[in-house]
């Protein structure tokens, strides 16, 4: 079965320009055109799957089209196509314990200000910090405060939140 691309566009919830873009790009190589209108086939359909799954592996579209271009060469790209994987493992394991320190420094300070209302002050919980704090609470905030200042900060801004609170 042949899809157009306007059909193609609904069926991903994609974009008519980025299938185009993708196209472009090379990522559907073998596409048949009938009167430059482009036809999709299974063929094609099954490489946006594999694309929209790796885009949201986080991948840029270079890396999978090289992706692609390593699949087609079949089996010698084993090696190359599982470093490419990996690399990108690393990078996502990396975001996620930036994305967990954040976590934990929030946590802390749920804790800290819901505490503070509870007791009407901060006297207590100034002293507290960081050897007085609850053994739980104490690892959230060695943990969410072990950033390097600049780091903090560039969270914090991210967030939306004021370095100063």
């Amino acid at each position: 079965m042949m899809y157009t691309i306007g059909q193609v566009s609904e069926m991903f919830h994609l974009p008519i320009s980025t299938l185009r873009y993708y196209d472009k790009e090379g990522l559907f190589p073998e596409m048949e055109r009938q009167s430059g209108i482009r036809r999709f086939s299974e063929r094609e359909i099954e490489a946006l799957r594999v694309i929209e799954c790796l885009k949201a592996s986080g991948l840029e579209i270079r890396d999978i089209r090289q992706f692609m271009e390593w699949a087609a060469e079949g089996a010698a790209t084993y090696g190359k196509r599982k470093e490419l994987f990996e690399a990108r493992k690393r990078a996502v394991e990396e975001e996620m314990a930036r994305l967990q320190k954040t976590l934990d420094m929030l946590n802390y300070k749920c804790w800290y200000y819901e505490t503070a209302i509870r007791e009407g002050n901060e006297d207590r919980l100034s002293q507290m910090i960081p050897d007085g704090l609850p053994p739980e609470i104490k690892k959230l905030y060695e943990s969410g405060h072990s950033q390097s200042p600049s780091a903090t900060q560039q969270i914090l801004r991210n967030s939306g939140l004021s370095p100063a609170f």
